[in-house]
């Protein structure tokens, strides 16, 4: 029977890594909300994140914000081209959605064996980005990295909810989430919009990844289940609105962390498939309903 402390660890870490995951999840509902597709090449955009953020800095030597800003930029104008290039020919072409979607696995896979190609296969870190630490509280070590995933995470969730309630663009992008063709109707230009909603959830699953890299590793095959356990808290949620993915996340970091600590790190996956099927049966459309499409 695992002691108070290491419930109170457990809690600490699965709240960091749930964040990810809710940062992920909100990334799945950008796209979804905009256009009804599942974006399965999400978790790809978590591993550039990474990827890119450890090359600038280690080949380039640019400092830490430069490195993080130019790779979020960069893994945006990878989602706009898988947009332009994959998806909108499809989409054009009134491709079945189903169809869609397995591109966008086709998709990871093929970044992948890129990123192989072209950075290797080997595992990459990189320091926090405070260095230090953790910060102790009795027994309890928080890493400063999660004060960074956490206040990162709120900022973006808070940006992106006044994007969308009170921007122009914002409350265009959902309305084409609402009706497409009245949008298109209404001179809203459809397409325009859904390269937006990549760019924005790669450049969210970017961060994503700049930000859990310090505490983990980054490689190319950490993409598949960033994005497996960020659709399932998007799933939670109920690919409502952001704060609700980002709650879902947290909610599957905890529960993860604490199946951990109780029955050990091989139960971690099945657990989160459990939650993923427990919801689905009882609560379809989320554990908040789905009732705000906002992100």
């Amino acid at each position: 029977m695992p002691s108070g402390v290491e419930l109170i660890q457990s809690l600490v870490n699965g709240v960091g890594i749930g964040l990810i995951y809710g940062l992920v999840a909100i990334g799945f509902c950008v796209i979804y909300n905009a256009s009804g597709i599942v974006n399965f090449a999400q978790g790809v955009f978590v591993m550039l994140g990474g990827m890119f953020a450890h090359a600038l800095l280690t080949q380039f030597g640019l400092p830490m914000y430069l490195a993080a800003a130019l790779s979020i930029v960069l893994v945006a104008g990878v989602g706009v081209l898988v947009q332009i290039f994959v998806i909108n020919p499809m989409w054009r072409r009134k491709a079945p959605l189903f169809a869609i979607i397995l591109a966008t696995l086709a998709i990871q896979l093929l970044i992948e064996q890129v990123v192989i190609l072209t950075l290797g296969d080997q595992p990459r870190t990189y320091p926090e980005f405070t260095s230090g630490g953790p910060l102790k509280i009795g027994p309890i070590a928080i890493g400063y990295q999660l004060f960074w995933v956490l206040g990162c995470g709120a900022v973006m969730v808070f940006a992106l909810t006044q994007f969308f309630n009170r921007t122009r663009i914002g409350r265009a992008l959902r309305a084409c989430s609402q009706n497409r063709e009245a949008a298109a109707l209404l001179g809203i230009p459809v397409e325009r919009m859904l390269i937006l909603a990549f760019a924005l959830s790669s450049a969210l699953g970017a961060a994503a990844g700049i930000l859990i890299t310090p505490t983990q590793y980054t490689a190319y095959s950490v993409g598949a289940p960033f994005g497996i356990n960020g659709f399932i808290a998007a799933i939670i949620g109920g690919f409502g609105s952001a704060s609700a993915g980002l709650v879902g996340g947290i909610l599957l970091g905890v529960i993860q962390s604490g199946a951990i600590v109780f029955f050990g790190a091989g139960f971690k996956n099945v657990i989160a498939l459990t939650i993923l099927l427990v919801v689905l049966l009882f609560f379809p459309n989320g554990l908040f309903g789905g009732r705000a499409k906002k992100a």
